[in-house]
């Protein structure tokens, strides 16, 4: 099994999986809804795949999240990582 993450990747999965279970989702309801395989959803929660624009688009509309705010998220996250990282 291949796994694509990177430490800002990493962030990005990590603020996903926060987003799901503050919306109270597990995995296969949240599958369900976008009529994907549970499995497509453990996927790119661990990593072993990544979500492309359109797909993280569909997921957190049904998550119920704006995107705007997972994004600034990710980024004050990657901001933060590497703030650190330089001391």
């Amino acid at each position: 099994m291949k796994f694509i993450l990177s430490q800002d990747y990493e962030i990005f999965r990590r603020c996903m999986i926060a987003a799901r279970k503050e919306a109270k989702l597990t995995q296969d309801t949240l599958a369900k809804s976008l009529k994907k395989p549970q499995s497509f959803v453990a996927k790119y929660e661990t990593g072993e795949r990544r979500l492309d624009v359109i797909e993280f688009l569909l997921v957190t509309r049904v998550i119920g999240v704006d995107p705007c705010d997972i994004l600034k998220k990710v980024e004050q996250a990657i901001s933060e990582a590497s703030s650190e990282e330089q001391l």
